[in-house]
């Protein structure tokens, strides 16, 4: 799928993207960024702030500087990777409002991938089919497990608008990281996404995608299409996850992203074991 990169940002600056949403980007960008997190706003005059960002906090002081005498009544985090929920300790600070979120990182085993904040625990801890409101807004919880197994999509049925977090995004494709991250559970939710009806999606990085059902066949058939080539590029003599980067992927890709690409590999073999396709071996994978 061709990856959308038509996107500029002002840092520092919070702008109104659309009706009822606003928008600051943090200036934390990089290979798994793209320009920066994307922090949102929902609501006016008593705010919901979905996703504050990296410990950055200059980010922070922008935000609050241009929401002035705005209350900040809720602080949303989709999950818990540090470019997402670190900052929520600095708004809280300076707000007292509470945080919400499906809960801790992973299972309580520190053995896990890079980049998880394993400082963010909710003040409030939400699952599927919460409903939080404020003045003039309502959101609606997803729970949408894959690239972590505490991420969250909020749902603005008013505007039929999905905050979706880094489960759906145009400018690159999720990471699927083990053993947080699950593919089966990825492409079950993406799957269930396409049965919804929001007509524009917001995701933390990039630009929003204004056809979500196209997007996600698009994404779907994608994955399936590296599923594929994972599979075909397995025999008899077994193969580590990292071997088979060059295999699966284009030559273009990203050196910087050869190990994150080699993680989502591993997600598509425990993905192709758990179908009985594949097994892995003290020496690396094979097929069964």
């Amino acid at each position: 799928m061709r990856p959308n990169l038509d996107f500029t940002c002002d840092y520092r600056k919070l702008e109104a993207v659309a009706p009822g949403i606003r928008r600051i980007v943090a200036e934390n960008p990089g290979p798994f960024t793209f320009l920066g997190t994307g922090t949102y706003v929902v609501g006016q005059g008593e705010v919901a702030v979905i996703d504050p960002g990296p410990e950055l906090p200059e980010h922070v002081d922008a935000l609050l500087a241009q929401l002035g005498q705005e209350r900040v009544s809720h602080i949303l985090v989709t999950h818990t990777h540090r470019d997402h929920s670190p900052a929520a300790r600095l708004l809280q600070a300076r707000t007292g409002a509470p945080t919400y979120g499906f809960g801790p990182h992973g299972n309580g085993d520190h053995e896990v991938e890079a980049g998880a904040d394993l400082d963010f625990e909710p003040d409030i801890v939400i699952t599927e089919g919460a409903v939080l409101e404020g003045a003039g807004w309502r959101l609606e919880v997803l729970h949408t497990p894959g690239h972590t197994s505490n991420h969250l999509c909020f749902a603005f049925p008013q505007e039929r608008v999905l905050f979706c977090g880094d489960h759906v995004m145009g400018w690159s494709t999720t990471v699927i990281q083990p053993p947080d991250g699950v593919m089966a559970d990825y492409m079950a939710q993406l799957r269930r996404l396409r049965l919804r009806d929001e007509r524009t999606y917001w995701p933390t990085h990039g630009a929003p995608i204004t056809d979500p059902p196209a997007h996600l066949d698009a994404l779907i058939a994608h994955r399936l299409a590296r599923r594929d080539k994972v599979l075909a590029a397995l025999g008899s003599d077994p193969r580590r996850p990292i071997e088979l980067v060059p295999l699966a992927y284009e030559p273009s890709l990203d050196r910087r992203l050869h190990s994150a690409a080699a993680q989502s590999l591993l997600a598509h073999l425990i993905e192709l074991a758990g179908d009985g396709l594949a097994t892995e071996t003290p020496e690396g994978w094979r097929r069964r």
